[in-house]
């Protein structure tokens, strides 16, 4: 083991300066202000594929089913959340570290999706959604020669 003696003014290539440097830069951007209320955050995604259905796992913990809007338009199936910050009246917040987020996420869809039977259910901080399938369609057509 080396003792290494402590030098203040370290001059500016030494490891001392950097880690001087780098408190200060964490100091900075780490400052009120430039820490939102509202954060955008990506939940991660489970896809899992059955021969019945596609289930999507979405771990978003901290949001309340009525937080989430999903829809499907065109074979595009979007989830989107958003939970915004609440403030009491009277209330003066000197410091706030419950991050309130709002994401957005699109998926496309195979054309053997049953849309009509999606189903969505919220427990314990993930999000699944169940995408039954339907056979494909299969179109025949029979061409006259002429």
């Amino acid at each position: 083991m080396t003792l290494v003696k402590f030098n203040p003014f370290a001059p500016i290539g030494s490891p001392r300066f950097h880690s001087n440097f780098d408190r200060l830069l964490s100091d900075v951007f780490n400052a009120p202000v430039f820490n939102d209320d509202v954060k955008n955050t990506v939940p991660s995604v489970n896809v899992v594929e059955t021969a019945e259905n596609f289930r999507l796992d979405i771990a978003a913990p901290g949001l309340a089913k009525e937080d989430f809007k999903i829809n499907i338009e065109e074979k595009t199936l979007t989830i989107s959340a958003e939970k915004k910050a609440e403030t009491k009246e009277g209330e003066t917040h000197l410091r706030r570290e419950f991050t309130y987020s709002t994401f957005k996420r699109t998926f496309t869809l195979p054309e053997t999706i049953a849309v009509a039977y999606v189903k969505a259910t919220y427990e314990a901080g993930i999000l699944t959604l169940t995408l039954p399938k339907t056979e494909p369609k299969k179109t025949v057509q029979t061409i006259d020669i002429q």
